[in-house]
């Protein structure tokens, strides 16, 4: 029986799906409290593959084990104190927040003209700015499907690298944090990764 070619390209390809995967799910929890399936799928989630290093492995395990004792309404609540609160949550998952200390500032509106470039739009239903870290992932995760290594290097490195690991900090020392604990230890790691990822690479 022949053996079946593996090619450079089916390892990028299934190293992009990977990728793209992490993008998605982090800007789902990002953008809202998981539901009871969303914990379910997490508490049973296995991971494997050379992708991992020892801490990406360490964090999956840690955001399974914290699914599984975590109920809806639980994540819920502690998403309410987390990023909405009264008047503002605990943490403020927006870019210019991070690099001007204010809302709606020329982050956003470089973000905004970037977005327009890429023709990615806001949809009408959105209520918070582009600049939300959750929305910055959803793009990521787009810009890994189609497979564009300079625009993904470069989204990055202008909208998200130079502020993500200081959201993914606040979140882990908030006090409401357990479940979004987690999911920042996650982050972080899998957002260092890329960032030298595309420090190091020469596009």
């Amino acid at each position: 029986m022949a053996m079946q070619e593996i090619t450079i390209d089916d390892v990028t390809n299934e190293e992009n799906q990977i990728r793209q995967s992490i993008y998605s799910l982090l800007a789902h929890l990002f953008r809202q409290a998981p539901d009871e399936a969303s914990l379910a799928w997490l508490a049973t989630l296995e991971t494997e593959g050379d992708e991992q290093t020892a801490g990406m492995a360490a964090a999956w395990s840690v955001l399974k084990l914290t699914a599984s004792k975590t109920s809806p309404s639980q994540a819920a609540d502690e998403y309410q104190l987390m990023f909405i609160g009264v008047g503002r949550g605990e943490v403020v998952p927006f870019g210019s927040w991070y690099l001007t200390g204010s809302l709606m500032e020329l982050p956003l509106a470089l973000l905004r003209q970037d977005l327009r470039r890429l023709g990615y739009e806001r949809q009408e239903d959105t209520k918070e700015p582009e600049d939300h870290i959750a929305a910055l992932l959803e793009v990521m995760a787009m810009l890994v499907e189609e497979e564009s290594d300079i625009e993904q290097a470069a989204f990055f490195n202008r909208h998200i690298a130079a502020w993500c690991e200081r959201l993914c900090e606040d979140v882990k020392r908030a006090e409401p944090a357990v479940f979004y604990a987690a999911v920042a230890e996650l982050a972080q790691r899998f957002l260092t990764i890329e960032k030298t990822r595309f420090t190091q690479r020469p596009w």
